[in-house]
């Protein structure tokens, strides 16, 4: 099914460039790129990866062999029996516990590529940069599959440094360009947002209110937030052409996308880009067409609100506290560059956690000016008791913060001093 529409596209844009690569100074138009990917491939799987990426994923198409994208320099996982019916393997973030494979047939594929293209206006003469990884279940929907089911280019960026992806802007007269908060940032904070890109989209973590501003004042281009996951692809998408007013608003669902709250107080999604199950291990949350987040949420006039993760609520004294809560306060300091909040265990009192922040200040800083700041606008039990001050958080390949790592960093911290 999927390598038919990529021949359909193929066919009708067969002189158009699809593929450009101004690093290495190589470009393919979409009649060369099917020519050179006509060769089948030995075996029931594939794992494209690294700069052959999209020649080894329409090669597996071709053959009929289960795709398993993979990070560069990724092992592949052992797969002792494949999902019968499904066309490829997504491994998740493991942003909330370990990392799992997701079965997908390839209607599935094909709808969240339509979803996020009708949502989104992605366009032929907007080609995506290809900044973000294409093996992650965000870089592969954005970029790889309209691509190859939509005719939208897709031009190979070397390096998320500034200069490479100046560069690689300039190499075309308007883009596209998918990338992660913390990309944005360092764009943003070294002057380096590219002057043609005309549609501009942000997810894999939170976009802060701040940011989403600065970049708009200082050149008139709005972030777009998105919202998806691994397990369903897109979700939410903010449609607005000015900043949005509240950090928790993820925007609205992207079209064919159906979402509810469920009794957890977990957003739930249906629709039919959905993952076939979770593989080997099946699970509940993943089921026919719906899939449940962790993500707390409310809907209200048709917007998606994400209010924290269930799992990393920190328990003070009887009371959950979302860690975001703290957070979207705390960046809104001067001061403040980047911050990550989480619970450690009080050594106190059993059951309880502590609330620690870790920040990255853009100049000397002191715990007590950051909780005085705070307490103007968060009741006291909320208030962090501990503070770790360090130069950068660091993310992630996928421009993910761990709450997990960052944790484990403080208690051995803890340990050492005691």
């Amino acid at each position: 099914m999927l390598y038919e529409r990529w021949r359909q596209i193929a066919q009708e844009n067969r002189d158009a460039i699809a593929l450009h690569d101004p690093a290495h100074g190589e470009c393919w138009t979409f009649a060369q790129l099917a020519s050179l990917t006509e060769a089948k491939l030995a075996g029931s799987l594939a794992f494209p990866q690294g700069r052959d990426f999209i020649f080894t994923l329409l090669r597996a198409w071709r053959s009929g062999q289960v795709v398993c994208p993979l990070e560069p320099g990724q092992s592949p996982p052992v797969i002792e029996k494949l999902p019968k019916g499904c066309v490829h393997l997504k491994l998740t973030s493991a942003t909330t516990g370990e990392a799992r494979m997701v079965a997908f047939t390839g209607e599935q594929l094909a709808a969240d590529a339509e979803n996020i293209v009708a949502t989104m206006g992605l366009r032929p003469e907007w080609p995506n940069l290809g900044v973000v990884s294409q093996a992650h279940s965000y870089g592969f929907s954005n970029l790889v599959l309209p691509l190859l089911l939509h005719g939208i280019p897709l031009v190979l960026v070397d390096s998320p440094m500034p200069e490479s992806v100046r560069r690689a802007a300039a190499s075309q007269e308007s883009v596209t360009l998918p990338a992660v908060p913390a990309l944005w940032r360092t764009w943003h904070e070294a002057n380096a947002v590219p002057t043609n890109v005309r549609l501009a989209i942000s997810a894999g973590a939170p976009l802060s209110l701040g940011l989403e501003d600065a970049i708009y004042a200082a050149q008139g281009l709005k972030v777009h937030n998105f919202y998806g996951s691994s397990e369903c692809g897109g979700i939410a998408y903010d449609r607005s052409e000015v900043p949005r007013a509240e950090a928790a608003c993820a925007g609205q669902p992207m079209k064919n996308v159906e979402v509810s709250v469920g009794q957890n107080g977990c957003l739930e999604v249906r629709s039919g880009a959905v993952g076939e199950a979770y593989w080997p291990k099946h699970a509940a949350e993943l089921d026919g067409g719906r899939f449940q987040t962790s993500d707390l949420a409310d809907i209200s006039n048709g917007m998606v609100y994400l209010r924290g993760r269930a799992g990393d609520q920190i328990h003070v004294a009887g009371r959950k506290l979302s860690p975001e809560a703290v957070e979207r306060v705390l960046l809104l300091h001067p001061g403040v560059r980047d911050c990550l909040v989480f619970g450690a265990p009080s050594a106190q009192a059993e059951r309880t956690e502590i609330v620690v922040a870790c920040v990255a200040a853009r100049s000397a800083l002191s715990n007590e000016s950051l909780k005085q700041f705070l307490l103007e606008k968060l009741p006291a039990w909320q208030i962090p008791r501990e503070w770790m001050f360090v130069d950068s958080l660091e993310v992630n390949g996928r421009g993910k913060l761990s709450r997990a790592e960052w944790r484990k960093r403080f208690l051995k911290m803890e340990s050492v001093g005691a």
